[in-house]
């Protein structure tokens, strides 16, 4: 029996027919995923269903889709997919992150020209039968200083155009190495050194706890007088109150605004202020970007439906039927190295060695660098996945060394991860017991034996007496439970590592009280 897909939101008629020109049956019924009930009932018939935003993918729709296979979202955005229990459900579910790039990118260009030349506010005046020519005094975007806070895939396209308009161009982002940052021809610089130079500045960094209110008031206090501020990203990135304020006393010169924390924004703190150009979400809002992610996702379903293929899927790796019971336990492990680094790595990355010894280095060690890039990047990027994740640290210029090598040691196969910042390197290293779970062997060259739970706590500090005492003292009174210690050192009474699994989070405040232990170093809470 063919596979079957329904289409719940508006997409490309092209969709349909590639759907159909791969031997999938379809159902385009567009306005049934603004209706729960309905497309509650109708859902069980399916293998697929194509979305974009409105359909909402919850735990209780999964429920009732006994058949569905794959969920495939046009777009990068699945806010609307329960992604945890899909997994929990086994369906996969696909994105498409690279099809509103240049559209985005494009949007991003139309603001700063509308803010510079207030021209949304001079069409209105025009319209309404006005002539208030010296009224609409604006500025020129030649041989300004455009600072982009994010220079990944949005980002290195608005750099390059704005290189073309003849400004120049400097820019933040963690991931972005020197050797990318010459070859885009923009200047890489410090975030406080950003908000100094630039006249215009463009975001285009996902929304993670990192990045939250990134452009707040002290960062705003940072800015130069008359700063124009472009977010067509995510809403969240700017606080709105302190951007109100700092629009009504000048400090910005003007601001466009095409994502808001509230969505969608019938009201809001901004609306209103002066020299602001507000858009309703129309970064990817073109003919050309609707059409690219409708075919793309519509591609995707079907290459898994009828040839079991797997591409930009968030919730599983691409490996094949047959690598599947060997390389899934190590694919795992790797992720859990990256993550690891990632949550420690605090600086630009400068390359990433993966080490692959005994039987680990026969097998698709693609597929398992893939999945340990997606570990290091997920902290700050988010929506990254075993797809994407290859392609975002190529864009940012991070070299990515792979290593193969014959057994040598006591482990029949383990993974090494070394990451390369400005400050340092570090490695961890771990492998795949017969119980199929994954262990971290090494840190930083320091041998211990630890499976990661959901909450850890990472602690460096000097060997010495009394230290994991008073450790398991500070989180006792504060009524966090111990469920495995694990501890390595370099020798007695030098660098030692400690990694507590625990029942839950680590408050603030005990993280504190912990760093400000004797001998301690580092105190750190990590999530897997």
């Amino acid at each position: 029996m063919a596979p079957r897909v329904l289409i719940s939101d508006k997409l490309s008629a092209a969709a349909v027919e590639i759907f159909k020109s791969r031997g999938v049956e379809v159902d385009y019924l567009p306005d049934l995923g603004k209706d729960k009930d309905k497309l509650l009932a109708a859902i069980g018939q399916y293998d697929g269903l194509a979305i974009r935003s409105a359909t909402k993918v919850t735990d209780k729709l999964l429920a009732a889709a006994d058949r569905l296979k794959v969920v495939g979202r046009a777009g990068i955005g699945v806010d609307n997919v329960d992604i945890a229990a899909a997994s929990a459900k086994g369906v996969i579910v696909m994105n498409t992150p690279f099809g509103n790039s240049i559209t985005t990118a494009e949007h991003a260009i139309a603001m700063m020209f509308a803010v510079a030349r207030q021209v949304p506010r001079a069409d209105a005046s025009t319209q309404a039968g006005k002539w208030e020519k010296s009224k609409f005094m604006g500025a020129e975007i030649t041989s300004k200083t455009l600072g982009l806070i994010g220079c990944g895939n949005i980002g290195s396209i608005v750099a390059d155009r704005a290189i073309g308009l003849k400004m120049r161009v400097v820019a933040y982002d963690p991931f972005l190495s020197d050797e990318r940052a010459i070859d885009l021809g923009v200047e890489k610089v410090d975030l406080d050194t950003l908000f100094a130079r630039a006249d215009i500045i463009s975001l285009h960094t996902p929304l993670t706890d990192k990045t939250r209110n990134i452009v707040d008031e002290a960062a705003i206090a940072k800015m130069r007088d008359g700063v124009i501020l472009i977010n067509c990203a995510r809403g969240g990135l700017v606080d709105e109150e302190a951007l109100r304020a700092a629009l009504e006393s000048g400090k910005v010169g003007g601001a466009g605004v095409d994502v808001f924390v509230d969505e969608p924004a019938t009201e809001n703190v901004l609306f209103g202020a002066p020299n602001l150009v507000c858009t309703p979400h129309l970064g990817a809002s073109t003919s050309e970007a609707q059409e690219n992610v409708a075919l793309q996702v519509a591609e995707q379903m079907s290459d898994y439906l009828v040839k079991g293929a797997v591409s930009n899927a968030l919730n599983m790796p691409s490996i094949t039927a047959e690598e599947a019971p060997r390389l899934t336990p190590f694919v795992k492990l790797a992720e859990l190295l990256g993550s690891f680094a990632g949550q420690l790595t605090e600086t630009g990355l400068s390359g990433i060695r993966l080490e692959y010894e005994g039987e680990v280095a026969e097998m698709n060690v693609k597929a398992l660098t893939a999945a340990a890039l997606t570990g290091i990047l997920q902290p700050l990027l988010q929506t990254v996945n075993m797809v994407s994740a290859p392609i975002m640290a190529r864009e940012r210029g991070i070299p990515v060394e792979e290593v193969r090598r014959g057994q040598a040691g006591a482990y029949e196969s383990y993974i090494r991860l070394t990451v390369k910042t400005e400050r340092q390197e570090r490695s961890v290293a771990g492998t795949v017991f017969a119980d199929g779970k994954p262990r971290v062997i090494q840190v930083k060259g320091i041998n211990m034996e630890a499976e990661l739970g959901p909450h850890m706590l990472y602690v460096t500090n000097e060997d010495k007496p009394g230290f994991i005492g008073h450790l398991g003292t500070l989180l006792g009174e504060a009524g966090v439970n111990i469920a495995t210690f694990n501890l390595g050192r370099t020798a007695p009474g030098e660098d030692a590592i400690c990694l507590v699994e625990v029942d839950g989070e680590v408050p603030a405040a005990v993280l504190e009280r912990i760093t400000g232990l004797p001998h301690v170093k580092q105190a750190k809470p990590l999530r897997f």
